[in-house]
């Protein structure tokens, strides 16, 4: 299996693959992932339905890894600023308030179809989910090991499911999309309060 996921990707350089990731991310603003297909890819990127299919297998993978190409560079892990703060601000502050919006519009419309398409959540558990939890939670272990975080806190299982609130209440609660500024507050008066971190600079 991993013999022919090399041959598959090898068939795209990475500014192809970029172009490809481009163009299902503009669809999805257009139509909708229900509505979105691998022929209006294919015409959209002059490609063939062949090519996409074996490069990624279907819509739901295509559609998981073009939403993680879209995400900040910066690897969470990487980030190592000697604080747990510094490394959460730092995080905050990698995406500029425009991308944001765009990128918390994409996953508000893929919401749904996230629920009523099994493959798609699959897709998403296995492609964005799952490895950011693993990042955070390394990034959180870490202030464990500084001694900034107690091991046994039971917030520390809870960071992702936090961050991920923050997007979705700003939008249901306050009419308005996550922005640089909101975050950083919300991780010093919410996040951080509850895993124990003080929040002066």
């Amino acid at each position: 299996m991993t013999e022919t996921a090399t041959v598959r990707r090898s068939r795209l350089t990475p500014e192809r693959e970029a172009e490809l990731y481009a163009a299902v991310l503009d669809l999805l603003r257009e139509v909708g992932y229900d509505a979105l297909t691998m022929d209006a890819v294919a015409a959209r990127t002059r490609s063939s339905k062949a090519t996409l299919y074996r490069q990624w297998g279907g819509k739901a993978e295509l559609v998981a890894k073009a939403m993680r190409s879209n995400k900040p560079h910066t690897n969470i892990a990487d980030v190592d600023t000697g604080s747990l703060r510094g490394d959460l601000h730092t995080l905050v502050s990698s995406t500029d308030d425009s991308a944001m919006e765009q990128n918390n519009a994409l996953m508000r419309g893929l919401a749904m179809a996230v629920h009523s398409n099994p493959d798609l959540l699959k897709a998403f558990r296995e492609l964005i989910i799952e490895p950011e939890m693993m990042e955070i939670r390394r990034v959180v272990q870490r202030a464990v090991d500084r001694g900034e975080v107690r091991q046994d806190n039971p917030a520390v299982e809870y960071v992702l499911h936090m961050f991920v609130g923050a997007f979705v209440a700003r939008g249901m609660i306050d009419d308005q999309p996550p922005t640089q500024s909101f975050l950083r507050s919300y991780l010093d008066a919410v996040v951080l309060p509850a895993l124990g971190v003080s929040t002066t600079p």
